[in-house]
């Protein structure tokens, strides 16, 4: 296969998997009794996965910095006749985590699944990173590290029950190696790789683990890079049943056939596959930006 025609077949299937994605999941069951906790809740994936799942009559646990909005998701999830906790807490602090973790262990006899989905993005270049190292810290603290933290304060937990499952968000980023995002890539795939190895280890434990890599989803973090308009995205509410059919199935990993590819060729070959990758975004890019430049003049 040539570069070209290489290109031309991942630009292909790229757009075939998106018709395919909404009947992907299999109509999901009633998740009564167990209890659900959900990082960043407040909008998008999280506060829709919330209400999914308490018309499933799931008690789901709503963690998120801001107050308002969890009491707002909260109001619409108990209009429906569900039931709903909040826990504002801001995940970028150590000291709120862990006093969030202590209150939601008092107040819950029970809890089922923690799902980490709370997540920041940045896009910026490796040249333009230099002086910014706190662009990967502060990316580090949300997408690894609070999720770690959150997931070793309710183990205890799920070994006193003899189950649990921890669904950890992530990206098609991180089995893609998609450029411009080093920071948040790195973030993932340390997700990634803790959420594999609690997998082996807690096996035997009663608990799972599943890991979601998303393609790009059009929501709240998206929505400032104006380019992704043109670009293929999920629905939040197909999303948010993602996690649905992952606390239902408890898969290792859910994601989409394109980007199981990627990482298949990626790990055979790396130095090519890197190479057809890096043109293929690069055509993908342009092409989107003069779509939008053409939007802009007219």
């Amino acid at each position: 296969m040539t570069e070209r025609s290489g290109l031309h077949y991942v630009s292909r299937v790229t757009r075939r998997i998106f018709a395919a994605m909404s009947a992907a999941s299999s109509p999901i069951q009633s998740f009564i009794g167990k209890t659900v906790v959900i990082t960043g809740a407040s909008s998008g994936i999280g506060a829709e996965a919330a209400r999914q799942l308490a018309r499933r009559d799931a008690v789901v646990c709503l963690i998120a910095r801001r107050e308002e909005e969890l009491r707002a998701v909260q109001a619409e999830i108990q209009a429906e006749g569900g039931e709903a906790h909040i826990y504002p807490t801001d995940l970028a602090d150590p000291k709120s985590v862990d006093a969030c973790c202590e209150k939601l262990l008092a107040e819950h006899e029970r809890i089922d699944v923690l799902v980490n989905n709370a997540g920041r993005s940045i896009r910026r270049p490796l040249i333009e990173s230099v002086g910014r190292m706190h662009d990967f810290e502060r990316t580090m603290q949300i997408n690894y590290f609070a999720a770690v933290r959150m997931t070793l304060n309710l183990l205890p937990r799920f070994r006193q029950q003899g189950h649990g499952h921890v669904v950890n968000v992530s990206s098609v980023a991180a089995l893609m190696s998609t450029p411009r995002f080093a920071a948040y890539l790195a973030s993932k795939a340390a997700l990634d790789a803790f959420t594999r190895s609690m997998r082996i280890e807690l096996a035997e434990h009663g608990i799972d683990a599943t890991t979601i890599n998303y393609p790009l989803v059009k929501t709240a973090m998206t929505e400032p890079t104006k380019v992704y308009k043109y670009l293929p995205q999920m629905e939040v509410a197909d999303a948010a049943g993602w996690i649905l059919d992952a606390i239902a199935r408890r898969p290792a990993r859910r994601t989409t056939p394109l980007a199981t590819g990627f990482l298949l060729a990626t790990s055979a070959v790396p130095g090519p596959a890197l190479k057809l990758f890096a043109e293929f975004y690069k055509r993908r890019l342009e092409k989107a930006q003069q779509k939008m430049r053409t939007d802009q003049a007219g």
